[in-house]
């Protein structure tokens, strides 16, 4: 299997932030890609939804903090409908600022 949720946090903390901080964007863009949730037969990482929302959670402090807020979030994929809904919806509590909860 691939990736787990640990080691997918250490790398977007020791590699992603550092490059984002230093770049300061004006806008950021989210390639939601919830493939890589761990039950999505196409992908090879294994995130969980906390994950998602985890790392949403972080895009929208860089854009607090370099892009006046500004952020656009794409679906990209995600082919088990189950994850793919649940992988969402911990994404938009997130963008919406509401606290992250186990979907049923």
């Amino acid at each position: 299997m691939g990736t787990d949720g640990p080691e997918f946090r250490r790398i977007i903390e020791n590699h992603w932030l550092p490059a984002l901080h230093a770049f300061k964007p004006d806008l950021v863009l989210i390639s939601a890609g919830f493939d890589a949730h761990r039950d999505d037969p196409m992908g090879d990482i294994c995130l969980e939804d906390e994950d998602f929302y985890w790392i949403t959670h972080l895009a929208m402090e860089i854009a607090t903090l370099y892009a006046d807020n500004r952020i656009v979030s794409v679906l990209e994929g995600g082919y088990n409908p189950k994850s793919l809904a649940s992988g969402v919806e911990a994404h938009i509590k997130a963008l919406l600022g509401l606290p992250f909860s186990e979907v049923p």
